[in-house]
């Protein structure tokens, strides 16, 4: 597969991924909000420090997604292993990994003041789970990026 059409569907797919996020996050989230709170009138004063929260943990996954541009951008020009994209993938794994921090201390500050219920404390561990595999997946990449880059450099000085 050649890199520009390669780096044309990871931004495709990157740009698909964000315009599903942004929908769920300004929508989708909003809507169900307000049906819990509906369902749910014990909860209604903890729907805006819900929804703020969630929007603040949708901060680094667009920030993975403009990441991630860069990374597709590398691989067009055909530096698929570069430092560069070393790098761009260890700041995706501490945006990961920060992001599933603070999603379930989060979820554990509602839970002890009363705005969530086991339910959703369970539902959230999954987020969490989640979130930590990405961050270790992107972690795995960017040593392996790192390495190949180091050889690749090794070759191009020998010829």
């Amino acid at each position: 597969m050649k890199q520009k059409y390669l780096s044309g569907w990871i931004k495709g797919i990157l740009t698909v991924m964000g315009v599903c996020g942004a929908v769920m996050y300004l929508f989708v989230l909003p809507l169900f909000g307000r049906e819990m709170q509906e369902m749910y009138p014990e909860y209604a004063c903890a729907y805006l420090p819900w929804l703020i929260f969630l929007w603040l943990s949708g901060i680094p996954c667009f920030m993975t997604l403009f990441y991630g541009w860069r990374i597709a951008s590398n691989i067009g020009k055909d530096q698929s292993f570069s430092m560069q994209n070393a790098v761009l993938l260890k700041r995706i794994a501490v945006l990961a990994a920060a992001d599933a921090l603070f999603f379930f201390l989060g979820n554990l500050v509602f839970a002890v003041i009363n705005w969530s219920s086991p339910g959703i404390m369970l539902m959230s561990l999954g987020v969490d789970f989640a979130g930590v595999a990405v961050s270790i997946a992107a972690a795995v990449l960017s040593h392996l990026v790192q390495k190949a880059a180091a050889l690749q450099e090794q070759s191009d000085l020998t010829i």
